[in-house]
This record gives structure tokens, C-alpha cells and sequence, in this order.
């Protein structure tokens, strides 16, 4: 059997075992008011392009598959194949530095800009003083994925910090950090949040490519994530957002809700300089070679919040931005080979 093969069924019993019909049928009627397809054709067709593309049921509805034709289908990266490439690209021995957020606090640390403690090594009292001093830190699973686990904390707020001390090392909540102010644009569009940048990147062993490059919103809360009612667009090569915001749960947004920020048009701040950053934070480790980085713009500069070696896969809406071609391609020229 060959490997995509392998990799491919195997894919297909672990989306049988989770499947979930009530979150299938969600899906579904998201893409049904794209495609204008009945919702029965709709599931047929979803299903057929997990077998086909190894395109999960969010990244349907996300990606608007349901209008794409079947070439078209096929220049879409999936996130199977964008963990194929992670297995395949990034060493093993180098991977804990970027799954555990301490060990990767600690090892860049000079591209942070931000104070930071690790509560397995500080009592009670350094959790207050420390909390104090900033004013507002922000507690972490250093293992989580997706924002699980991330709060934010006001000092003014405790008034047990013995308490808090232990609730936190109860959750998991180990890392705390200072909070990161942002650029007055960057806050412009959510100020609830601090707004990010995904950039994603390849190392050739000589040339850093720039494989993808996403604006990050949170929309109300305290986090961008899109799993957490984020929103995202791409950029361009300019660092200017061209086409309208779109959130998991299917809307776009030409303005942000919340602000009335246009996004359309919106020009990241310092954008030549993050671009200079994560050429440096590409090279650091040089055996993890394809990595998502999450950048934030400070009033000082870009900043890198973490590194993320199974990135996930960020692409334009069709239906919003009008490109109906994926970044399989774009990864497939700098990488040389195709993940499928």
C-alpha cells in the first residue's frame, strides 16, 4: 500500500469514529447557503471530499467547497497534508521547545518583549508581586492548543492570591505573562484582544519563504482565535488585508462588528519589520523548518507570541475574496514536493 494511501485511510476511520451528524448538518447549512444545493447533496459531497481530499467538515464550509470544481478542489492544502509536512519537516527532538510554551518563552526570549514566570517555580507571593507590577497578566496551559486555557487576570482584581496560586496550578495554568500592549492600529480593530498575525514559514536550509500571511481578531473577547469566535483574513504581500474577515461560524465582516474598523484595506502596522522578524525566528532552530508563527505588533515593534510546528492551515473564502485557487501550489514550489 503506498504511504498517501495509508495515510489516507487512516485519516478517513479516525473522521468515522468522531463524527458528529449534529455538527456534519451545522456544516452543511452553511455551505447549502453558498452553493444553494440541497442539504442532502450537500452532506454527499462533504463526505466525498473527505475521501477524496482529506478535507475536514469545517474546512468545507470554511473553504466553500461546495462551488469549486474539481480542479479547483485540488489546489487546496488540507490540514492532513499540513500535518504530513510538520511530521516530515520539523525533528522530533526539536518539537517539545515549540509544544510546551514555557521551554519555548525561554528559548526565545529575546524576540518576546514581554515578562514572564513559570508558577511550578514561584510561590504565592511572586504570583501577586509580579501580577502587581504589570497590572494585568494573561495565564496559560503551556501545552494547549487553539487558546484552550488562556485567561486574563486583573490585579486589582484578587483578593486572595494564595487561592489564585493554587486554582491556576490546579488548571494547569502555568505560565503566566505579562499582558502585551499593542499598536493603537492593531487595537483599533478589537481592543478586547490582542490582535495577531499567523505568518507561516518554510526554511530551505538557505531561503526562509513566506508561505502564508493571516490578520487575527478577536471579536468581544480576550482572544483572536478562530475557535474561539475569532475571525481572520489574508494578507497580501504588502501586509494589507484585501478582502472581508470571515468566523467559523460562517459570517463576514467588511468592518469589524465591534469597532467599525474597516478590514477591508487595513494595512498592518510596522509590517516590513515583522517580516525582518520572522526571517530571524526562522532561523533559530534550523531542524523545525516549517513552523506557524503568531506575531503581535506592540507600540515598540512585532513581537513573537509563539511558534506553532503543526500550523494550522489558513486560506481565502472563496465566496468572499473571489479566488477559487488554494496555497497548495505556493507551498508546493518552495517545499518541491506535494504533501498529497
Amino acid at each position: 500500500m503506498a504511504l498517501g494511501t495509508g495515510r489516507r485511510l487512516r485519516y478517513l476511520i479516525q473522521r468515522a469514529r468522531a463524527l458528529d451528524v449534529r455538527n456534519l448538518l451545522r456544516l452543511a447549512a452553511l455551505s447549502r447557503r453558498v452553493s444553494r444545493r440541497p442539504t442532502a447533496l450537500v452532506v454527499a459531497d462533504m463526505l466525498w471530499a473527505a475521501v477524496r481530499h482529506q478535507v475536514a467538515f469545517q474546512d468545507y464550509a470554511d473553504w466553500d467547497f461546495a462551488i469549486l470544481t474539481r480542479a479547483e478542489r485540488a489546489t487546496w492544502l488540507t490540514h492532513p497534508m499540513s500535518n504530513h509536512l510538520a511530521v516530515r519537516l520539523n525533528s522530533r527532538e526539536h518539537r517539545d521547545t515549540f509544544a510546551d510554551k514555557t521551554r519555548f518563552d525561554d528559548r526565545f526570549r529575546a524576540y518576546l518583549g514581554r515578562d514572564w514566570i513559570d508558577l511550578r517555580n514561584v510561590d504565592a507571593a511572586t504570583l501577586a508581586s509580579f501580577a502587581r507590577r504589570h497590572g494585568a497578566v494573561i495565564v496559560k496551559v503551556p501545552d494547549s492548543l487553539g487558546g484552550v486555557g488562556i485567561d486574563r487576570i486583573d490585579a486589582v482584581d484578587v483578593t486572595d492570591w494564595d487561592a489564585l496560586h493554587a486554582r491556576l496550578l490546579a488548571g494547569r495554568q502555568f505560565l503566566v505573562e505579562e499582558l502585551l500592549g499593542q499598536h493603537l492600529r492593531m487595537a483599533a480593530l478589537n481592543p478586547s484582544s490582542v490582535n495577531t498575525l499567523r505568518i507561516v514559514t518554510y526554511l530551505d536550509g538557505d531561503r526562509v519563504h513566506l508561505l502564508a500571511a493571516v490578520l487575527k481578531m478577536g471579536n468581544g473577547g480576550p482572544i483572536d482565535n478562530f475557535s474561539h469566535g475569532g475571525m481572520y483574513t489574508m494578507l497580501d504581500a504588502d501586509g494589507v488585508a484585501r478582502h472581508a474577515a470571515f468566523d467559523g461560524a460562517g459570517d463576514t465582516f467588511d468592518v469589524h462588528p465591534a469597532t467599525g474598523t474597516p478590514i477591508v484595506g487595513f494595512a498592518v502596522p510596522l509590517y516590513d519589520r515583522v517580516l525582518d522578524l520572522v526571517e530571524r525566528l526562522a532561523r533559530e532552530v534550523p531542524e523545525m523548518r516549517y513552523i506557524g508563527w503568531d506575531i503581535a505588533i506592540t507600540p515598540d515593534g512585532p513581537v513573537v507570541i509563539e511558534g506553532n510546528y503543526n500550523t494550522g492551515v489558513f486560506q481565502p473564502k472563496p465566496s468572499v475574496s473571489g479566488i477559487r485557487i488554494g496555497l497548495l501550489p505556493r507551498y508546493r514550489d518552495a517545499i518541491g514536493f506535494s504533501p498529497r
